[in-house]
């Protein structure tokens, strides 16, 4: 159970300039651990985690504020990749698909799928969740970030959202520790 990789999701850090620090530096700072930056949102890709509260107290001495903190495994990633919740037709210009990751196991039994706002031309679409992780499209429009902000209230959990092209990295370097 330690060896699964573990992948960590800051929530709301480095957004416009409130709470600013570099996942880069923090990873490097975590090298024991094998840890790996994805961009500047707050992801990382943690190789050799060991037991999972050890290193999760580890990482919360190194960060220089409270922080919300969403994990999964990356078994978890990777079944969702197989499941391929997008399908296969390319989406338009304007939507994006994307998976928010519950900071803790969020309330059972939402129906899916949810298209937010309620009424009206949807901003997101919730198409389906699977464990800690909620995935769906939205639309680039000024408003989305409130609705996609909606998802803590549906779920009952503070959530964090990475699009899907995010996921993705993180997908190629956990396939890259395979070989």
């Amino acid at each position: 159970m330690g060896s699964v990789a573990l992948i960590v999701f800051f929530r709301g850090i480095n957004v416009g300039g409130h709470r600013s620090f570099r996942p880069s530096l923090l990873a490097k700072e975590l090298a024991l651990y094998d840890a790996v930056n994805v961009g500047a949102a707050g992801t990382l890709v943690v190789r050799k985690p060991g037991l999972r509260a050890t290193f999760l107290a580890e990482l919360r001495r190194k960060l220089p504020f409270e922080a919300t903190i969403a994990f999964c495994d990356g078994g978890d990633l990777m079944a969702l990749e197989r499941d391929n919740p997008f399908g296969a037709e390319p989406l338009p210009a304007d939507v994006v698909p994307f998976v928010s990751i519950l900071s803790e196991a969020g309330r059972r039994g939402v129906s899916l799928p949810v298209a937010l706002p309620e009424g009206g031309e949807w901003l997101v679409r919730i198409i389906g969740a699977k464990n800690r992780l909620v995935y769906g499209v939205y639309r680039r429009h000024m408003k989305t970030i409130g609705c996609l902000g909606q998802i803590d209230r549906l779920f009952g959990v503070p959530a964090t959202t990475r699009s899907w092209n995010t996921i993705l990295s993180v997908l190629r370097i956990l396939k890259s520790d395979d070989k």
